[in-house]
């Protein structure tokens, strides 16, 4: 059991979350301590997501054999990202209105709580369509990869990933160093990942000292409500949208169970997006499609934010007796479209995200974020789980639909008895 449990990093830390769990509830002081856990470990990937994100990008423009295609790709996955994304707002204000989670809540849960860091940081992360255009590009090249934000450095990597392309023969040196040094830093993720474990033990650990059980109870209406809707929108929606394309939701949430829990016990989609792009290729997809798509959907399709807006929006205008029309409404759900997109890259995700959402909709008060302060990090957890998923889907469906999918590309090391039939079929055919 030992011998098993030191091989298997899912299993590593699943032990870690309900450890966490367990020494939050018995020493919230020392758990309280602990946060220093997660946060080392969650600079550690940062430090080299700009840096794999760059290499992957570049090298997957380069592998692309029609340099027209990169264009094609691209406008069909921010087609594809608007829609989900859309249907994922909209299933967050049916949820809201159904269920009312902040009908009867008191105002003052939040006590005093001091929110004014996060609403500076959602005011200076409002932008307008112009802004977030100018803010695609950075001030500097090497300002971009310091900084660590995804939009920059996907704009720099396709500027360079388009340079090198046409250059053939010429490029090949650089190219070759490229693959080499992305195979590097792949290396250091994995070695990061060994401290994965001890980051979630002391993520859950802090997140139940600080905050306690009791708070789960206390917002426990709203808590179930964005769990659902989370479910609803992974199973119903990509569930669907996985079946229409020859695949199962159930056999790749298996697949992808490590970054699931990974996620889960950070709170942060970030540490999982490395691996993510290892296993999309393991699966099948293509290395251009992957380098180019799930980066990107990094930054604009955050499914899991999206049914957070609008299932915490509802939830404060709801406790603070606002009734809001269906014009308002879907008027809320435009601002969050935007909001969604221009604050991607903002430290804080979907919290950060919601506060900039508020202040440009003022019929809502940004003070609510103090009611909700208690249980962000448990709703983290649901929306960085979702956005994950999700962007596994999107690369799955794009490649897919641009036959940039080859299921013999699996290996028999990687899951090969959770591909569905038909792939399995098609590799015992190829090998024929």
């Amino acid at each position: 059991m030992v011998k098993k449990i030191s091989k298997n990093l899912t299993l590593q830390v699943i032990i870690a979350i309900f450890s966490g769990i367990i020494v939050g509830m018995l020493f919230p002081s020392f758990g309280i301590e602990l946060k220093v856990l997660p946060d080392i470990f969650i600079k550690m990937v940062k430090m080299v997501i700009a840096p794999i994100v760059f290499f992957t990008v570049v090298l997957g423009i380069c592998g692309m054999d029609d340099i027209k295609k990169i264009g094609k790709i691209g406008g069909k996955a921010i087609i594809y990202f608007e829609i989900v994304t859309t249907i994922a707002l909209a299933i967050g204000l049916l949820v809201a209105n159904l269920v009312k989670p902040g009908a009867g809540v008191d105002i003052n849960s939040g006590g005093k709580v001091d929110v004014s860091s996060f609403t500076k940081e959602a005011k200076e992360s409002e932008h307008g369509f112009i802004d977030f255009i100018v803010g695609l590009i950075p001030d500097n090249l090497i300002g971009a990869f310091a900084s660590g934000e995804m939009l920059p450095v996907l704009f720099i990597s396709v500027l360079f990933g388009l340079a090198l392309a046409p250059m053939k023969d010429t490029a090949k040196p650089v190219i070759t160093l490229f693959d080499k040094l992305m195979h590097v830093f792949f290396k250091v993720v994995h070695i990061i990942m060994k401290f994965s474990p001890f980051a979630a033990f002391g993520a859950m650990a802090y997140t139940i000292g600080e905050f306690g059980t009791g708070t789960l109870f206390a917002m426990g209406k709203l808590i179930v409500s964005v769990y659902a809707c989370m479910f609803i929108f992974i199973i119903g929606v990509l569930g669907l949208i996985l079946k229409f394309y020859g695949f199962n939701i159930f056999k790749f949430l298996v697949y992808i169970k490590e970054e699931i829990f990974l996620t889960f016990g950070t709170c942060s989609s970030e540490p999982a997006l490395p691996d993510l792009m290892k296993k999309m290729e393991k699966y099948g997809c293509s290395k251009s499609v992957v380098g180019f798509v799930t980066p990107t959907g990094y930054a604009f399709n955050l499914d899991g934010t999206a049914i957070y807006l609008t299932l915490a929006s509802l939830f404060i205008a709801q406790a603070y007796g606002i009734d809001l029309s269906l014009w308002q409404q879907l008027t809320l759900m435009g601002v969050m479209m935007l909001t969604s997109k221009g604050a991607a890259a903002v430290t804080g995700g979907g919290f950060i995200t919601l506060g900039a959402t508020l202040a440009a909709f003022p019929m809502l008060p940004i003070e609510g974020l103090a009611i909700l302060l208690g249980v962000d990090r448990f709703l983290a957890e649901a929306r960085g789980v979702t956005n994950l998923i999700g962007n596994g889907v999107a690369t799955l469906v794009i490649s897919k639909s641009e036959n940039e999918f080859n299921p013999a590309m699996e290996t028999e090391d990687n899951q090969p008895d959770e591909v569905d039939g038909d792939h399995q079929l098609m590799k015992k055919t190829n090998s024929l």
